[in-house]
């Protein structure tokens, strides 16, 4: 794949045509309505390469997926990284790693997880501490199969990691770009 290539799309377009946050919105929304569930986006951050959406079930009130949308064409695909990989419920790699072997219980899935959210924001702030000190992680929503945190800076977002709920795993979303704004849409 080539520089801005991501799974045969773009990863950010040119700076014509660039939507609104509410339009990403908008576009997420559209996007969802292909699960047949009650799924609402709840927060769409911009960013300089892309708008990030962040879904959640209405009914259980646990955090579904993250989506990424395109700033120019307004093309709305899953996030890469923990999303597809840890997302125990809607990501590519459910059922097929053996250490999530119990997040299907009694016939339904289920956010409960080793790794408590406290734990996810210790393990989030030593993973800062050592690699960016400025930095520091925020609430941790959880998703099935792992937790996403804003992280900070000067109280102040400036991006997001996630927290494996099964092996502590930290893993930085670095495919962003610099933070520009957010809302919330609950």
């Amino acid at each position: 794949m080539g520089p801005g290539m991501m799974w045969g799309g773009p990863w950010y377009g040119s700076s014509a045509n660039r939507l609104t946050i509410d339009e990403a919105a908008a576009a997420a929304v559209e996007y969802l309505e292909d699960y047949g569930q009650d799924l609402v986006v709840v927060e769409v951050m911009e960013f300089s390469r892309n708008f990030y959406a962040e879904v959640e079930e209405e009914d259980t009130g646990i955090h579904a997926m993250e989506l990424l949308v395109d700033k120019s064409s307004g093309r709305v695909y899953p996030e890469p990284g923990p999303n597809m990989m840890w997302n125990t419920k809607y990501g590519h790699m459910r059922g097929r790693m053996g250490m999530m072997g119990n997040y299907y219980r009694g016939g339904s899935f289920t956010a409960d997880m080793p790794v408590t959210p406290e734990e996810a924001q210790e393990l989030a702030q030593q993973y800062l501490d050592a690699s960016a000190p400025a930095l520091t992680g925020g609430h941790a929503d959880t998703f099935y199969g792992y937790y996403t945190l804003h992280t900070l800076e000067s109280g102040q977002v400036e991006g997001m990691l996630s927290v494996n709920g099964y092996t502590g795993a930290v893993w930085y979303h670095n495919w962003h770009g610099a933070f520009i704004g957010m809302e919330d849409y609950e």
